[in-house]
């Protein structure tokens, strides 16, 4: 019987997940599926623990689960997804233990790296302040950049400038808010959109245009869906170097897939097969 891995969600129609990990799985020849289910905030501790119970191989969390799931009594957080406050990787363990990690902040960096750009001692600023947004701050602080997080509510953004700067990471970290935008790009090395803003189907939103977008900058999109965001179009208008969000959805799922397997996953074939749904 095929074991089952899944990602949770809500939404989670637009998910490429499941073809990627499926590919992975079939070109290894394991006897395994992968499924995006439709899990509500408040139905998520069942939904873990009825997968659990079921023999579930392995679960990811995406938007708006991962840091509902820090609060969850089931699951032993790993020390990583405790500081970064989220969780988007959940591991089953054979003695019944759930396991809660985040690979979020690993498949950034491997993107950034991927498009040669040198965090340490760059200025970035992250717009957002969700789960996606807390992983990849927390990691790029550590490899040393300076963090400057944005969101709509500045309350927030500068919450987890505060929730960063107190683990005493090398790198500098500050919360504002979204007025000044065009200022606060012009001193910045790259920008990273962990927002919705420009996901399938609002794929006309944005969170900054070619006007506040300059050609020295690198515009890394966390969204993959569509695989041109308006944002990237907006960076290639200006001069700026685009980084899609397929290369995080890769390097975040391959570290998840090693973590549920113990085996090393077929990274340019995932790659290849993300590539290719988005494009058809």
């Amino acid at each position: 019987m095929k074991q089952i891995f899944g990602v949770f969600g809500d939404p989670i129609a637009h998910s490429l997940s499941p073809i990627m990990h499926n590919s992975a799985f079939s070109a290894i020849g394991m006897d395994c599926i992968y499924h995006a289910f439709k899990v509500r905030p408040d139905k998520l501790e069942k939904a873990i623990l009825g997968a659990e119970a079921m023999g579930f191989g392995g679960l990811n969390l995406t938007v708006p689960l991962k840091e509902v799931a820090l609060k969850l009594d089931c699951i032993k957080l790993d020390p990583l997804a405790e500081r970064i406050g989220a969780v988007n990787t959940i591991v089953f363990g054979e003695t019944r233990e759930i396991k809660g990690y985040n690979t979020d902040g690993l498949g950034a960096k491997q993107a950034l790296r991927e498009a040669a750009v040198e965090i340490r001692g760059s200025k970035i600023v992250v717009a957002g302040a969700g789960g996606a947004a807390r992983a990849i701050a927390f990691q790029l602080a550590a490899d040393g950049a300076e963090i400057i997080v944005i969101n709509r509510t500045e309350g927030r953004a500068i919450e987890l400038a505060q929730d960063i700067s107190a683990t005493a990471l090398p790198g500098k970290v500050e919360g504002r808010g979204l007025s000044g935008l065009k200022t606060l790009l012009q001193d910045a090395d790259v920008l990273i959109n962990t927002t919705t803003l420009g996901m399938h189907p609002n794929a006309d939103t944005t969170i900054a245009t070619a006007e506040e977008l300059h050609s020295g900058l690198t515009v890394f999109d966390i969204v993959y869906n569509p695989l041109e965001t308006r944002l990237l179009k907006e960076a290639k208008a200006s001069g700026a170097k685009p980084v899609s969000g397929v290369s995080m959805l890769v390097y975040q799922g391959a570290e998840a897939f090693r973590l549920w397997t113990g085996i090393e996953p077929p990274v340019e074939l995932m790659k290849k097969t993300v590539l290719e749904a988005l494009q058809a």
